[in-house]
């Protein structure tokens, strides 16, 4: 009879425990349909989900450790004992296991701080990708070859997010030194209007090019700069698409485009001067 009892009280925990994660479980995704509702946009969302995933990881663990105790306790196993010899190899791994809790409190940081989400684009830990998974142990990232990181939150040291509000699509350009800059610039703000005239380009580009200026005088071309305030995300198919337009635009107009020039001396004089080596061509009639 008490053996009974005791395996009725032990499918009753179970059964409670079941019901209880799936409680859980359910009051987590109604909460985050609801937060998502009112969400005012693709970050709040996807702040959202990342915070969903988590708590239902924690709720899932506090679960299952209470069940487990209480069915120990109901088999006649006394948890008191297990309980304190927990706690002192509890007190001895911690020695050995602190990067493990690092990673959990780091790893609770960021998801409170909201400096991850999931379908960011980051640079953390030495690596940079989209966000596939964050956990308070650990962060999944896939780059852009398709290689998959999982970064230990304990290394994450700084956060760099390229998919917050808004991004810069910066964009170098060279030019021959015989190249008239305002002209050239004149050119770079045409094709930028055209972009943003674009069906395709005209909902990520947020404003309009700006010229930032001269950046560089390299070896053998001027380098000019300007950029284009995007969506998230979007800087890197701005920029190709820029690039591909300006060159076109180049061609037409017969802008150089340089590439580097050496000049080669045979020495010098006494009076510190030699003409530069010329290529002679002869034809014979």
């Amino acid at each position: 009879m008490p053996l009974l009892r005791s395996s009725f009280h032990v499918v009753l925990i179970l059964l409670i425990s079941w019901l209880l994660l799936k409680l859980s479980h359910k009051l987590i995704r109604t909460f985050r349909d609801f937060m998502g509702g009112r969400a005012d946009g693709s970050e709040d969302t996807r702040r959202i989900e990342t915070l969903a995933r988590a708590f239902r990881y924690i709720t899932s663990a506090a679960i299952f450790l209470i069940a487990g105790m209480l069915v120990l306790s109901e088999v006649g196993i006394s948890i008191a004992p297990i309980l304190g010899a927990a706690g002192v190899v509890g007190l001895a791994v911690s020695f050995g296991a602190q990067g493990l809790i690092k990673d959990y409190f780091t790893g609770f940081s960021i998801l409170i701080e909201n400096q991850i989400r999931l379908g960011d684009v980051v640079e953390a830990g030495g690596k940079s990708g989209l966000v596939e998974e964050m956990t308070l142990r650990y962060l999944r990232l896939r780059d852009f070859e398709g290689s998959v990181h999982y970064i230990p939150n304990g290394l994450i040291a700084t956060v760099t997010n390229k998919s917050r509000g808004f991004a810069q699509s910066l964009i170098e350009v060279s030019v021959a030194y015989r190249e008239n800059v305002d002209e050239v610039f004149a050119v770079m703000r045409r094709v930028g209007e055209d972009m943003r005239a674009c069906e395709i380009f005209s909902d990520k580009i947020i404003d309009e090019l700006e010229i930032v200026g001269v950046q560089d005088w390299a070896g053998s071309a001027v380098i000019l700069c300007c950029r284009f305030k995007v969506k998230p995300l979007e800087q890197w198919a701005v920029r190709r698409e820029f690039l591909r337009r300006l060159k076109v635009a180049f061609d037409e107009l017969g802008i150089e485009i340089p590439y580097p020039h050496l000049t080669v001396y045979a020495g010098v004089d006494k009076h510190g001067s030699a003409p530069a080596f010329r290529l002679l061509r002869e034809t014979k009639s």
